[in-house]
């Protein structure tokens, strides 16, 4: 959600396949937030009823887009220190700033309108964690993302897994594996992490829950892997056009998503933990539409969305150019 380019500000090629990814990952966490935040304030049931179809988004959906952000911040993170390491003295401070305005908008979204937002332990993380391990040498980065999370995987469960993938994601962006990306095509991992998940994901469907992170984890995996390799493929200008304008403006799109799930929720029947899966999809992908084709006008005319705007005036402390110069084109 809380992402922007720092390649793009500094002048470097955008990397585009990052701008799919996380508009893929968007389309993913709304469909897993819907029911949560359709109940807010009301009576959370303790046994939610169970069907076929809440079985698959268990399986395919709840938490594996939650790791895919996570890593996605910690590649922002570190994509934005290079950025910032050659336009200010202070990078660090700039960074902390940054992670300071994160909190205030996490705190006010949790607070106004959902206590399931996420930006308010990004935030927190990344103070505690993430910007830290900035003096860190990238082979300590690496390890102690690895270490971090198999203990959250086998002991910790989702949200102990921040800390990890964090790290995972700066380690990546240090070893220069994101600047690779546009060049990839990981079929062996993508068949690896597939492999390995379905077995995984059969002790999950068959009540082993203690495997729900490593099911998540392999499920992100594949799916990252899986949209790189597609993207070297002729499919590439369609994945661009449907995803990287969500992607773009993650953060627009992820805080306004609350609110319009709020308001079409007070229209619907039922509490929101028994509503059937149809349900669910046609709220999402109403709003995904919507956001869609906003995000795509959007960013014809302006260069950022208005919270990823905001966020940047806030973090360089000067106001950045809002209108584009010259006509806008998918990259």
């Amino acid at each position: 959600m809380a992402h922007e380019s720092p390649s793009e500000a500094a002048g470097r090629p955008r990397i585009a396949a990052l701008d799919v990814v996380r508009g893929f990952a968007l389309c993913g966490i709304l469909l897993a937030n819907v029911q949560p935040i359709a109940n807010a304030g009301d009576v959370v049931l303790e046994h939610p009823v169970e069907t076929t179809g809440t079985m698959w988004l268990g399986l395919l959906v709840h938490q594996r887009f939650f790791a895919i952000f996570s890593l996605l911040f910690g590649i922002g993170f570190s994509l934005l220190l290079d950025s910032a390491a050659g336009r200010t003295p202070s990078p660090r401070l700039l960074l902390l700033r940054r992670l300071l305005v994160l909190l205030g908008m996490g705190l006010i979204h949790m607070f106004a309108l959902w206590q399931g937002d996420i930006l308010t332990i990004y935030a927190v993380v990344g103070l505690v964690v993430l910007l830290p391990s900035t003096w860190l040498p990238r082979w300590a980065v690496a390890g102690l993302a690895a270490v971090l999370i198999a203990v959250a995987a086998a002991f910790g469960g989702f949200t102990a897994l921040v800390p990890g993938l964090f790290l995972a994601g700066s380690a990546l962006t240090r070893y220069g594996v994101v600047d690779r990306m546009e060049r990839s095509s990981p079929v062996l991992l993508t068949v690896l992490f597939g492999a390995v998940a379905v077995p995984v994901l059969w002790l999950q469907a068959h009540g082993h829950e203690e495997v729900f992170a490593v099911a998540g984890l392999l499920v992100a995996g594949f799916y990252v892997c899986g949209l790189l390799v597609l993207l070297r493929t002729p499919l590439r200008p369609a994945l661009q056009v449907v995803f990287a304008p969500l992607g773009r403006m993650a953060l627009t799109n992820y805080l306004s998503a609350t609110i319009l799930v709020l308001l079409i929720s007070q229209a619907v029947d039922g509490p929101p933990d028994s509503w059937p899966l149809t349900t669910v999809f046609a709220i999402a992908g109403a709003i995904l539409a919507s956001q869609w084709l906003l995000s795509t006008l959007w960013l014809r005319r302006y260069r950022y969305g208005p919270m990823e705007w905001l966020w940047r005036w806030a973090t360089w402390l000067r106001r950045p150019a809002m209108q584009r110069i010259g006509p806008a084109r998918v990259q």
